[in-house]
């Protein structure tokens, strides 16, 4: 594959054009807003410029509802040799594809499985695919050819391919991602009239929940209009564990002793589904869960410091899995916290405090 076109220039577009620019690619830029094209192709994604002909691959990357009404222009423009969409619901626009007679030997539907809080050409990244799965939802009359052309497609981008049932992947991805993004939303609305005092409480614990609820609602809305259905499925399987939950917890107030224990054990039972649920997340790049621990360390605000942690860290021969840091509340310091393997853990912290870092126990 030596050419594409990008239809729809927002986060997912403009980033699967900017990954295929740096393999060497020459990619072609379209949407409705020229001004997003424009600055899409300012970021060095492509050019707004028409191709002379068909290209080999076009990447359509528009809300779900307009897939369908996309591809079927593309194809009767004869936009390229071999189609695919990005959208996060295939089910639907699978079924909108069908009714208006589109070319499905040479389409397959696809989506990448990532994304940011952030929306639009300005936040995309060349790298944001980079170990993420990548699924594609071939139809029955999906050719080999098609199907190859997306596969490099995916590997040009760095993802890993998996192949799905349009349907299953739709309440896969209600489980995954669009019921946690309504969860996150739920809990900062909590946070919208509370009082100062309690917001300049808040930890590492509440900024990990509603990290995602900083996202576009208009996005949101076009893709849970899409799959909605499927969300409300789960929704209201929480809403019954919330039931429980609360009706615990009120048992925990009483004076009667077998409700509190009633209402412990409740409480003590949702804890565990959820730690057992957690311990089911992929590891890195996919592979199985791995259990790490957490070094904190004290980092002060001062240019610098967090280079000089991790060329320690290095020094002493230990690898970080991952890295969070919690800024302290009224103060100039903040706690970066290492996650790294447990044989490392007392090596690491004694490296750490004989060169003057602060490690918390």
């Amino acid at each position: 594959m030596r050419t594409a076109v990008v239809v729809g220039t927002g986060l997912i577009g403009t980033s699967a054009a900017l990954a295929l620019t740096g393999r060497g690619l020459t990619v072609h830029l379209e949407d409705a807003d020229p001004d997003a094209a424009r600055t899409a192709a300012s970021l060095g994604a492509g050019t707004t410029e028409p191709a002379d002909g068909p290209v080999d691959l076009a990447i359509i990357a528009v809300p779900p509802a307009l897939v369908g009404k996309v591809l079927a222009d593309c194809q009767r423009r004869g936009l390229a040799r071999w189609y695919t969409d990005v959208a996060s619901v295939k089910d639907g626009p699978r079924a909108e594809i069908a009714a208006l007679g589109c070319d499905t030997v040479h389409y397959i539907g696809s989506h990448p499985m990532a994304g940011r809080e952030r929306s639009g050409p300005l936040a995309a990244r060349a790298d944001l695919f980079e170990g993420r799965p990548w699924v594609l939802t071939p139809t029955p009359d999906t050719d080999t050819e098609t199907l190859n052309a997306v596969l490099e497609l995916v590997a040009l981008c760095g993802a890993m391919p998996i192949v799905m049932d349009a349907a299953a992947h739709d309440r896969a991805v209600a489980l995954v991602s669009h019921a946690p993004q309504l969860l996150s939303s739920l809990v900062a609305a909590r946070l919208e009239h509370a009082d100062e005092t309690a917001i300049r409480l808040s930890g590492q614990g509440v900024r990990d929940v509603t990290r995602i609820a900083a996202s576009n609602p208009g996005m949101w809305v076009d893709i849970l209009s899409a799959n909605a259905g499927a969300v409300a499925d789960i929704l209201e399987e929480v809403a019954a564990d919330l039931g429980d939950t609360v009706t615990a917890l009120r048992a925990l107030q009483t004076a009667e002793e077998g409700e509190r224990r009633a209402g412990a054990a409740g409480i003590a039972a949702v804890m565990r589904r959820g730690n057992t649920g957690q311990a089911r997340i992929p590891g890195k790049h996919g592979a199985p869960p791995t259990r790490y621990e957490t070094v904190a360390v004290v980092l002060g605000d001062q240019p610098g410091e967090l280079g000089r942690l991790f060329g320690e860290v290095g020094a002493a021969g230990v690898n970080i899995e991952d890295v969070a840091i919690e800024h302290s509340t009224g103060q100039q310091v903040g706690f970066v916290q290492l996650s790294v393997a447990p044989a490392a853990v007392k090596p690491l912290t004694a490296a750490l405090r004989a060169s003057g870092w602060s490690v918390r126990d």
